[in-house]
């Protein structure tokens, strides 16, 4: 039921050894379906299209740079998350990874459930019709507002995260006469095999209440404590994010079932539900290998089911969180190039008309992209880039390693796949960049669901 969660080659994450380059592929021309949409094509005139429409329109229409989402593919692996897990569980999708109401409608519509971290995120989704049943909420430090707001829409899930809370939240139920449904987040010290920053279920981090020092239970008694006014429904876990193997899942579901077994027996309560997060990784390169979702689910079931009847628990309702498995591979950030600028012995500086303040990734965590030139067809020779955006910064990297055709000249379009996840929603206005916007394109026809952002809206926020 696990893979290597480090296949060969340079992956997301992994940092290149000096002087160490990816090997050239074979086709500069070719578009791997690992890491691009699934509608993406490259066209008779040598332009890449996606959903029926050549990126040369997109850009010319709506300028650049621009993040570009595939609608049907989107729609597509929201409805084989859905489907794979059944009827019996609970797909939530993270709202983190990327929120718009566009996007809430279509997961509305695909089945989906929908998991928010923030009030502005739950304003998203409720002002774009999702159910409040069918929102979960999260956060580590949560407002006495904004579990406010959440009570009195009626999520049907907070996930609880520390004492204070779990007081804080009993109080506001109580004084809006409703019984809320809560999860305890749980830290089971499993290391995912993922980057030290996006590694969220061992012991010396912000989230959640430690298994083996005793919070974990403690939280359950302090929860069960408020019945009249919070109703505890189950436990959640997460163990990290882009992760390709599920042993980790493994080991953390143990624990977990290990803790409802124990719950039964202290409090003679059985917990209806069990939350094993998401953090399922996505193909950024031809090196990585990710998981289908059918794949995915009957291992998590499998897991599940076998844990719970070592400890002769009935098998609870089990939830994820797939974000980025979902949004990641359908959309691409499409760029105009603006200089190229060649080091001998080295490599070439591709310098983009966006960069850190759209993709803060490649700085932040070290990851690794791909990159294609989208506006035409090319037979001239690989040459080694290093892709960079227009910020006042030497780590302002977009892509930091890979081949675009020696003949590249200012005024291409290029394209980075796989950027629908943390990429807009991480998004900044360092040197006052405008956040591109989003399009949504399908059937032939492209529509802007979250605009570019203007000078106008700088200058509106500045009231100085």
């Amino acid at each position: 039921m696990s893979r290597s969660a480090h296949p060969a080659g340079p992956r997301h994450g992994d940092v290149l050894p000096e002087g160490h380059h990816p090997a050239p592929p074979s086709d500069l021309n070719a578009l791997d379906p690992k890491v691009w949409s699934r509608t993406v094509a490259r066209g008779a005139d040598g332009a890449v299209t996606v959903g029926g429409v050549a990126v040369t329109d997109l850009a010319a229409e709506f300028g650049t740079p621009a993040y570009v989402l595939d609608e049907a593919d989107f729609r597509a692996r929201a409805r084989a998350w859905r489907e794979a897990f059944g009827a019996d569980a609970d797909v939530y999708y993270a709202g983190k990874a990327f929120l718009s109401k566009a996007v809430v409608r279509w997961l509305h519509e695909e089945g989906l459930s929908l998991d928010v971290c923030s009030p502005g995120e739950l304003a998203v989704a409720l002002a774009a019709g999702m159910p409040a049943a069918r929102i979960a909420l999260h956060g580590n430090n949560k407002s006495v507002d904004e579990l406010e707001q959440a009570v009195k829409a009626g999520v049907g899930h907070i996930v609880v995260d520390s004492t204070q809370e779990i007081d804080r939240l009993a109080a506001i139920a109580a004084g809006q006469g409703v019984r809320q449904p809560v999860l305890i987040r749980v830290t089971v010290g499993v290391e995912a095999h993922t980057h030290e920053f996006i590694a969220t279920a061992h012991e010396d981090q912000k989230f959640g209440f430690s298994l083996a020092q005793g919070a974990a239970a403690a939280a359950v008694a302090q929860v069960l404590a408020h019945q009249e006014a919070l109703e505890l429904r189950g436990l959640h876990s997460h163990i990290g994010s882009q992760i390709f193997d599920t042993a980790g899942f493994e080991v953390a579901a143990r624990r977990v079932v290990g803790l409802l077994a124990r719950i039964r027996d202290e409090h003679g309560v059985e917990l209806p539900e069990i939350d094993l997060g998401g953090g399922l990784g996505i193909a950024y390169t031809s090196e990585d290998d990710p998981r289908e979702p059918a794949e995915i689910a009957a291992a998590l079931a499998e897991i599940v089911r076998r844990e719970c009847d070592a400890q002769r628990l009935r098998a609870p309702r089990l939830s994820v969180e797939p974000g980025r498995a979902i949004v990641g591979p359908t959309a691409f950030t499409l760029y105009r190039v603006g200089t190229v600028k060649p080091l001998a012995g080295l490599r070439t500086y591709v310098s983009v008309d966006g960069g850190m303040s759209d993709n803060i990734r490649t700085a932040l965590y070290d990851a690794a992209y791909s990159v294609a030139l989208v506006s035409r067809r090319s037979q001239a020779e690989p040459m080694l880039v290093r892709v960079v955006g227009k910020h006042c910064e030497s780590g302002d990297i977009v892509v930091k390693d890979a081949f675009l055709p020696s003949d590249l000249t200012p005024g291409d379009l290029i394209a980075v796949p796989a950027t629908g996840a943390y990429c807009r929603s991480m998004a900044s206005n360092y040197n006052h960049a405008l956040r591109p916007p989003v399009l949504a394109v399908a059937d032939g026809a492209a529509r802007v669901i979250v605009r570019r952002e203007t000078e106008e809206d700088l200058l509106r926020l500045d009231v100085g």
